[in-house]
């Protein structure tokens, strides 16, 4: 049985999963190059958890006990009781792999490795460690605490009996399992990404405005959030990521990146969490950017 986690990576992610692990009983070490970071980290984990509280969705005494089970940490050693860490640092193939041959020296033989990847080929991740039989994708949505979806990714070398256990773990944590194969983007940003970087040449192009696109998808296909907002609340960056790995992943022009999404990256307009992005994010309302 899965009983301690380890956790690379204190974004919004990574401190989702932790808070998940832990309320469900969990021991948990959240592992960051940053100590400011991790601090935030479990701040932000206490509110969300209280946040649980108050809508009554759990009792405050279990909150406090969740809590309670994170630890924090900047050093790799930590893991070596861990019976799988879940890799969820930026989504960048060379700092991923880097995580990789620095973790798997302080682990134990039977310990397992996932990836909170939205993209990046598992197999390729998994030979950047020294057990991809133990190695397998476990793609999270944000925020992780709501979201009821995980992706399960194997990779061609990831072993029966490590799929097993990690849905296993998936369904204990409250979440229902998608399947996926290995190929770019799996399935949910396989569909949806390419759809946020089409209403992105529509704004390009001058065939709508950032909030007639949005308005558009909200009220005619009754979405509940519009594409470009939606872009911001994931982050423009994580949203060129994906595209960029399609594309180059699959050799398909309809796979290339919006010359205007580039652009707001380039500038460090990131969506939500730099409050700039499509919308402008510094006044009481979200304001159109263009």
């Amino acid at each position: 049985m899965i009983k301690k986690i380890g956790v690379i990576g204190a974004g919004q992610m990574g401190s989702g999963i932790a808070h998940v692990a832990a309320l469900n009983g969990r021991n948990v070490h959240l592992l960051d190059v940053d100590q400011s970071l991790l601090e935030e980290s479990k701040i932000n984990i206490e509110r969300n958890l209280a946040r649980q509280v108050s809508r009554g969705k759990i009792a405050e005494k279990d909150a406090e006990a969740a809590l309670s089970r994170i630890s924090l940490g900047t050093e790799y050693g930590d893991f070596s009781s861990c019976d799988l860490v879940i890799e969820a640092a930026t989504e960048n193939e060379a700092v991923k792999c880097k995580i990789f041959e620095t973790l798997v020296e302080h682990l134990n033989p039977e310990a397992l490795v996932a990836t909170n990847t939205s993209s990046i080929s598992i197999t390729r991740l998994a030979s950047a460690t020294d057990r991809p039989g133990k190695f397998i994708g476990m793609h999270f949505f944000n925020p992780v605490p709501i979201m009821q979806l995980v992706e399960l990714i194997k990779g061609i070398a990831t072993e029966t009996r490590t799929f097993e256990q990690i849905k296993e773990l998936s369904e204990d944590l409250g979440k229902t399992v998608a399947e996926a194969e290995d190929f770019p983007a799996f399935i949910v940003n396989r569909i949806l990404v390419p759809m946020i970087n089409e209403a992105v040449y529509v704004v390009y192009e001058g065939a709508g405005s950032i909030a007639s696109v949005d308005i558009g998808l909200r009220l005619g296909a009754n979405h509940p959030m519009g594409p470009l907002q939606l872009a911001d609340f994931i982050g423009l960056d994580t949203c060129l990521s994906v595209m960029q790995v399609l594309h180059s992943g699959l050799s398909d022009s309809k796979y290339r990146p919006c010359p205007l999404l580039i652009k707001y990256v380039e500038a460090g307009w990131l969506g939500k969490k730099t409050g700039r992005g499509f919308y402008d994010y510094s006044g009481d309302e979200p304001v159109p950017t263009r």
